[in-house]
């Protein structure tokens, strides 16, 4: 269930915390930790709706969809191709048949 903010801000968005269903969780800004292999990462300012009551935070589901995108190892790398020869041409260019059989 959401509802608007009391105080008459219409722009954010409350709703009732689903750990303690008593409290409202609020959009906030925290700093978020995580693992990268055997790397601390901590992120600044980071999305969360935190619950004002019981204090549950849940992250930002596109923040940390667009987080993992840019921690992935394989970020920002090539994707390199493979050339496929045609069957009838060998490596170097040639037939694999001779053209005139001795």
């Amino acid at each position: 269930m959401s509802e608007t903010n009391p105080e008459g801000n219409s722009d954010e968005i409350l709703y009732a915390c689903p750990e303690c269903q008593t409290g409202i969780m609020r959009m906030r800004h925290l700093t978020y930790f995580t693992w990268l292999n055997e790397e601390l990462i901590t992120v600044p300012n980071f999305p969360a709706w935190v619950c004002d009551l019981c204090g549950r935070r849940d992250y930002d589901y596109r923040a940390i969809s667009w987080l993992n995108t840019l921690l992935h190892p394989e970020t920002g790398r090539k994707k390199h191709a493979r050339r496929k020869l045609p069957t009838s041409i060998s490596v170097r260019g040639r037939p694999k048949k001779p053209l005139f059989p001795s």
